[in-house]
């Protein structure tokens, strides 16, 4: 396996703008995601190890994993090297930009990926075609799915879904009360602070997120996994306003 470029440095928010848009994931944002992650997600290459094993528990022969809101298919990457070599899967990535999805297709041929895939570009907003998966990932991806369309989204995915499937979802989550949500939320920037975001970045990014990407409490999000007919739910991972979810169909 040929070893991963260096990706390009987040900048994106680094010069004052005099109006701020609502944050996109297209040309630029795809050339320097793979740094924005890393640097914006806390623990976001151990997160990326703990969905790789719990996939690797849940593949099942002759079925499809998918990964909704892929980008640049990191997780193929990376779940990859957890699987057994002879297990027969095929991946599924979809996300809505094509610029993102450009980039998933030349890291999987640097990286020399040998599994079967497919890459579709598809708004989530409008709806998803899963069949025959025993893993669907959501990674960083529901928060930014319109409230209105996530309980139908996840219905879907659940009918897809293969008996003894999982769902991993990862989430920026809204604290319980206003207490604990502010203090999470400034440790949070403290941490984008210490991987070398200025204050100036900080709030020019929040700015552009805050229309889009529109978070729930954790029970929320729970809630929604049982409502629409998942048996069991788990957190795997917490880190004060980030979770990971993972439910059983």
């Amino acid at each position: 396996m040929g070893g991963p470029s260096k990706p390009q440095k987040d900048e994106i928010f680094a010069e004052p703008q005099p109006k701020i848009a609502d944050f996109n994931f297209g040309k630029k944002t795809s050339e320097v995601f793979d740094d924005m992650l890393n640097r914006s997600v806390p623990f976001y290459g151990e997160i990326q190890r703990m969905i790789s094993e719990l996939v690797a528990d849940f593949a099942q022969e002759s079925t499809q994993i998918y990964d909704l809101g892929c980008s640049t298919c990191y997780s193929f990457v990376s779940i990859d090297q957890y699987l057994p070599e002879k297990l027969d899967v095929q991946f599924i990535g979809i996300d809505s930009s094509e610029e993102m999805l450009n980039k998933a297709r030349q890291k999987l041929t640097d990286q020399k990926f040998a599994r079967r895939y497919e890459l579709q570009c598809a708004d989530l907003d409008k709806g998803v075609h899963v069949v025959n998966a025993s893993v669907v990932m959501l990674i960083l991806t529901l928060q930014f799915v319109r409230p209105l369309y996530r309980e139908q989204l996840i219905e879907t995915i659940r009918q897809g879904m293969t008996d003894n499937g999982c769902l991993i979802l990862v989430e920026k989550v809204l604290g319980e009360n206003s207490t604990f949500n502010r203090l999470f939320i400034n440790h949070y920037y403290d941490m984008k602070r210490r991987n070398g975001y200025s204050e100036m970045e900080i709030a020019q990014k929040r700015e552009a997120l805050e229309n889009v990407l529109i978070p729930y409490r954790l029970e929320e999000n729970k809630q929604l996994l049982y409502k629409t007919g998942f048996k069991h739910v788990e957190v795997f991972f917490k880190w004060y306003n980030f979770c990971g979810i993972i439910a059983l169909n």
